[in-house]
């Protein structure tokens, strides 16, 4: 395999990342050297890793409170999970993704990384066995998944009453809003609102918040996480 030339890490990125930017930068190289032979990312992606996936990822974490469980749909190669569980070690993230050889780079990432707040679930997020595994977050985030609507119906299921649902966005985030929020209503979702994340970065992170307003029906007892289910029903 030819050698991948290193991605010039940006002086905003140690602001983002905290003393955790060793971990960031391990995480692009990653993507430098296997993302576009695994089908990860595109050929003309490798230089705008850090701009336009890893930073924009990680400022997410500005809608995020502390401590909390958060769960990343359709995670493909991290995004935006990985980077957002880097910049916030007190999360514990779960990344759902269905394609076995995307869940097994994901797997790869988490333990060359070390990243022991991380999980890794394979399934879609509409399937009921990984509704039953992940149900109960605080946060639902996803990256170009899917509209609105279809995405309101996979992830709001995911969340606590009064979780919410963190999807980044591009320019169109307000028509999206205008043409998908009576679906999103009838899905239990409350008023969608778009939001900013990153001023710091050259391109802001667009993102839309939208809270989980009707109960699910089962809930979680709060401050439980889903360590705490398995070791009580063990």
């Amino acid at each position: 395999m030819a050698e991948v030339e290193p991605v010039e890490v940006p002086s905003v990125a140690g602001a983002v990342f905290g003393e955790r930017v060793g971990l960031a930068e391990e995480f692009v190289r990653l993507l430098t050297v296997h993302g576009v032979e695994r089908g990860l990312i595109g050929p003309r992606e490798v230089e705008r890793l850090w701009g336009r996936h890893v930073l924009n990822s990680a400022v997410l974490q500005e809608r995020v409170p502390a401590g909390v469980r958060v769960v990343d749909v359709g995670s493909g190669a991290g995004l935006p999970g990985i980077p957002l569980a880097i910049a916030r070690p007190d999360l514990e993230v779960t990344l759902v993704e269905p394609m076995a050889r995307r869940v097994a780079w994901l797997d790869e990432v988490v333990e060359t990384l070390g990243l022991s707040t991380v999980s890794v679930v394979r399934g879609r997020a509409e399937e009921r066995a990984v509704r039953d595994e992940v149900a109960g977050a605080d946060v639902v985030t996803a990256r170009a998944v899917a509209p609105l609507a279809k995405l309101s119906g996979w992830c709001l299921p995911l969340l606590r009453e009064g979780g919410s649902l963190v999807a980044l966005k591009g320019a169109s985030a307000a028509e999206e809003i205008e043409r998908d929020q009576a679906a999103i209503s009838r899905l239990g979702g409350g008023k969608a609102r778009v939001e900013t994340c990153g001023a710091q970065l050259d391109e802001p992170t667009t993102v839309v918040v939208i809270e989980r307003v009707k109960s699910a029906g089962r809930r979680e007892r709060p401050g439980r996480t889903r360590r705490d289910q398995r070791a009580h029903r063990a």
